[in-house]
């Protein structure tokens, strides 16, 4: 007899560990299909290091068959779902279409970046989401201040060495921080700058940066910045975005060749067109994280609005550490689906936040536990170092490299503009009737 088959839809956080957590349950008794356009798991916290010449990309990027070998992989992006038939419509890389049926589906499709309707913002600034902006922008970053060294015009130096951040959430502000240390290292290798000092403006429409952190490591992470040249102004946020600047919403205009979007992210449109009630546009699950009326369904992670067991009425916020419990969670109720496990609600007790803000600056709160400087670095990378799936030598060896000799500030051009829009709609998933 084939055996019942789960189908995970996305390999984020919250896929990869349903897959993850499924595999170890019940991956005699249960046949599992994990669907993903690409065949890595993407561990976006150290993005920013990659961005900046820390880590080689492939340091945080997890292999999906070596990680989960008795999940079956499927390479390939949803076109369509027919949830009364139990099945899913895909295509592959090379745009071939492909179906398979479920006994289970876990929709698990993550979030991609926050669009505004902010003029010029889709044509000229850069996104950083994905593996692809990481790469692209550390070319970016480079390539500026190697042209801001051969140009004679003063204003177009100084407006290549300009970097402006938008969003001061965990993403800008830790791109931010790691930036500017990256850039000053760069203009120190370029004696025609005469010792110009790249600039970076980070902003924020929220009265301070990481205002979904404790008010302690928002001041922390102020500080640091302020202290390293960063300029930082909350409750200013950009207008308009031109090939040559930007218009903040204070009325200044920037010169600047380099706006980077840090706004934060949204739900993948994916799931907008299925017939499933939604908040904000996450699937409405319940503390089992099954959507209602529909016993085969799971959604988790940020396409999830998942009942929070702390604050009656809410939704769990959407962080990794959210969506890793998310899709432990989900691995279980499958497996007790199945009888191979318990049912069990969701719920979690914080550990704590830290944002790395490099060289030896950090913050963090474990356990409700201040602690900033070279103790919460240490913890820090700790904490990725015991979170990464794999990889784990790789990275700390990289650590390890570049506490000894100084990172290389070398553009390869892999990744051109054009193949990264910022505006990230994805077609609307559609739901046949």
């Amino acid at each position: 007899m084939s055996r019942p088959r789960v189908v995970i839809v996305g390999a984020g956080f919250a896929g990869y560990h349903t897959a993850r957590t499924l595999s170890r349950l019940c991956r005699e008794a249960v046949e599992i299909v994990l669907v993903n356009p690409t065949d890595y798991f993407l561990y976006v916290p150290l993005l920013p290091e990659v961005a900046v010449g820390l880590l080689e990309p492939r340091r945080i990027a997890v292999s999906l068959p070596d990680t989960l070998p008795n999940v079956r992989l499927v390479l390939g992006e949803l076109t369509a779902i027919d949830l009364d038939a139990r099945r899913i419509h895909y295509v592959n890389p090379e745009n071939d279409a492909g179906q398979l049926d479920y006994d289970r589906l876990v929709l698990a499709a993550g979030s991609v970046n926050k669009s505004l309707p902010i003029p010029g913002a889709t044509e000229y600034a850069h996104g950083f989401r994905s593996l692809p902006e990481a790469l692209f922008l550390r070319d970016h970053i480079t390539q500026q201040i190697e042209l801001a060294d051969v140009a004679d015009d003063p204003e177009e130096r100084e407006a290549r060495c300009t970097f402006v951040v938008v969003g001061g959430g965990y993403t800008g502000t830790e791109l931010a921080a790691q930036g500017v240390l990256y850039t000053s290292e760069l203009a120190r290798r370029h004696p025609r700058l005469g010792g110009q000092r790249p600039r970076w403006i980070l902003l924020d429409v929220a009265d301070r940066i990481l205002p979904e952190l404790d008010v302690r490591m928002s001041q922390v992470a102020d500080r640091v910045l302020r202290e390293r040249g960063v300029d930082v102004r909350p409750g200013v946020t950009v207008k308009e975005v031109r090939p040559d600047s930007a218009v903040l919403s204070d009325g200044q205009t920037v010169p600047t060749r380099s706006v980077l979007w840090c706004v934060g992210t949204r739900p993948d449109p994916l799931v907008a067109n299925l017939g499933l009630e939604t908040i904000k546009g996450r699937v409405l699950v319940d503390e089992y994280l099954t959507v209602p009326g529909r016993p085969e369904l799971y959604a988790c992670g940020d396409a999830a609005a998942v009942p929070d067991p702390s604050q009656p009425g809410q939704f769990t916020p959407m962080t990794a550490q959210h969506a890793v419990r998310h899709g432990k969670v989900v691995a279980r109720n499958i497996a007790a689906s199945f009888g191979m496990d318990s049912r069990r609600p969701y719920q979690y007790r914080t550990i704590g936040f830290a944002v790395d803000l490099g060289d030896g600056d950090a913050a963090a709160n474990p356990f409700e536990l201040m602690f900033t400087g070279l103790l919460a670095r240490l913890a820090t990378r700790g904490y990725h170092l015991l979170n990464l799936p794999a990889n784990r030598v790789r990275v700390a060896a990289d650590w390890l490299l570049n506490a000894v000799s100084r990172r290389q500030g070398v553009r390869l051009g892999t990744v051109p503009k054009r193949a990264l829009p910022l505006d990230s709609d994805a077609p609307e998933l559609v739901q046949v009737s």
